[in-house]
């Protein structure tokens, strides 16, 4: 930790990248400027925090005609995946606390998208399903997510999007085994 507040106060400078419109040649287009923006480390945090923000903006609004609110695409996701989950489960994977995921879990019910079913193995547990709504609701959420993708990495390169997407999750790797570290306080 002391390590990333050092950096931070050193202010780490990183020159902005050129973003310029392919040509189907390969070659970048002359019309857009190269961003000669200095970033310092600090701007890190809220311009991940921003552009997440936004592609979920743009992702829910590309979801709403299929019924779907910000947060559900990710559990009919993960259903498709690997269908009979637990609410805990799916509460782990989707890095969210159980008593949000029970919720979700209920209102996704009431729209026709999942159903619970107590397990064959151990009445004890109940799992979620998908119905055949939910089933259906994939393809449409894969079109959205797709669109936003677009949008939002339309003027790059296929390297700088291939750089992104490792460095992003570099990122997240590096968090999570923070995370691991960061106890939660208790919600009662």
């Amino acid at each position: 930790m002391g390590n990333v507040i050092s950096q931070r106060r050193r202010g780490l400078k990183i020159k902005g990248m050129a973003m310029g419109k392919k040509h189907k040649d390969g070659k970048k287009s002359k019309s857009k400027k190269k961003d000669q923006t200095e970033y310092t480390l600090i701007d890190l945090s809220p311009a991940l925090t921003q552009a997440a923000r936004s592609m979920r903006t743009v992702l829910s609004r590309n979801l709403f005609e299929s019924g779907l609110y910000a947060g559900q695409d990710g559990v009919i996701l993960s259903l498709a995946e690997s269908d009979g989950m637990t609410a805990g489960g799916l509460a782990q994977k989707l890095g969210v606390k159980a008593p949000t995921m029970t919720r979700t879990i209920g209102r996704m019910e009431a729209q026709g998208f999942l159903e619970r079913k107590p397990d064959a193995e151990d009445a004890r547990l109940t799992k979620v399903y998908l119905t055949p709504l939910g089933r259906d609701s994939v393809r449409a959420i894969e079109m959205a997510a797709s669109a936003c993708d677009r949008l939002a990495t339309q003027e790059f390169s296929e390297k700088e999007i291939r750089n992104l997407v490792r460095l992003l999750k570099a990122i997240d790797a590096n968090l999570q085994a923070e995370a691991i570290h960061i106890e939660e306080p208790d919600e009662d």
